[in-house]
């Protein structure tokens, strides 16, 4: 253990997937001890039997101090006390649940007509996110290389882009439906406002780290700007570009359910709303699971790309 905590020492093979494991088994742990062992928390009693209390029936959750007044009344009395067992509240599924849930979800109808299944709100939503990051994408990444290696565009944009991205980007939402309307727009609109100007203020620090000493390697030889930018900068930084994206990926994800309370009802946040609605909470902890599944998994396969595409880069593999 003293061994792993050394400064900047590289882990074995063996040791990265113990943590790797552990930093999902911890919280499963804490969470079957909650779940579990009465002791711990359990706020709530699950009713088995009413007994002589009129306005309870067997399924209702009460919390702990009223249920006791209920069976010290009737036990005084002399009336047929109510009998539960410790339960915590619904809104707080067991483990068992949330992963016959994460089965079940996929099964089971929509709760009203015009819902959607939820391997249809997932693929709904993944539209949502590529859209979104593909536009910001197309925007920001020129605009972030060309103000990290040009100062005049720098100075030309970075001021209101800084300005622009302390703005939040639902603050936007009721424009982007007059505009663009009630449909896919919008919700891709706030994707782009909430990734786009964080890209190209990212893209444009990472450009300036570009060692020095290629960009006048490459003047000493006669390179011009366009030169210099095709075959010096972009090369130069596509390992770091390409790890920053993967990070904006990420955070084009944080805005998706934010995005998708706008407009028309579809897509994870509404199946996720309705699920609350009527109380099914281990469909909703499934399909925020499965949300977390989904991006973990593009993450790996884009880290895995990454390796194959900048074998020479140390640092993307010893960041993976």
């Amino acid at each position: 253990m003293v061994a792993w905590l050394q400064v900047q020492k590289p882990l074995g093979s063996r040791a990265r997937l113990l943590l790797v494991v552990s930093s999902f088994l911890l919280p499963l742990f804490i969470w079957c001890i909650v779940s579990y062992v009465p002791a711990v928390w359990h706020p709530q009693v699950l009713i088995s039997t009413a007994g002589s209390v009129d306005f309870l029936q067997p399924g209702m959750r009460m919390d702990r101090t009223a249920f006791d007044s209920e069976v010290a009344d009737a036990l005084q009395e002399n009336r047929e006390p109510p009998t539960g067992t410790p339960s915590n509240p619904i809104y707080l599924p067991a483990p068992h649940e949330v992963a016959s849930a994460l089965y079940t979800a996929f099964i089971t109808p929509p709760v009203s007509k015009d819902g959607q299944w939820l391997h249809e709100s997932l693929w709904h939503s993944i539209q949502i996110i590529f859209w979104g990051f593909v536009i910001s994408s197309i925007i920001g990444v020129p605009l972030g290389v060309l103000c990290g290696t040009y100062g005049v565009l720098a100075r030309l944009n970075e001021p209101f882009v800084e300005f622009f991205r302390y703005l939040p980007a639902p603050a936007f939402g009721a424009l982007a439906v007059a505009i663009l309307g009630i449909y896919d727009g919008p919700k891709i609109t706030i994707i782009v406002i909430g990734t786009l100007f964080q890209q190209v203020l990212i893209i444009a620090n990472t450009t300036r780290k570009l060692d020095v000493a290629l960009v006048e390697a490459a003047l000493t030889l006669g390179a011009n700007n366009a030169q210099l930018l095709k075959r010096v900068v972009i090369p130069g930084i596509l390992p770091d570009l390409y790890r920053d994206q993967r990070i904006l990926l990420g955070w084009a994800w944080t805005y998706l359910i934010v995005a998708e309370l706008i407009g028309t009802t579809s897509g994870i946040t509404w199946f996720i709303t309705q699920q609350a609605r009527y109380q099914h909470f281990p469909n909703v902890y499934a399909a925020i699971i499965d949300i977390g599944i989904i991006g973990l998994g593009m993450d790996m396969i884009l880290a895995l790309l990454g390796r194959r595409l900048f074998p020479w880069d140390r640092t993307l593999v010893k960041s993976d």
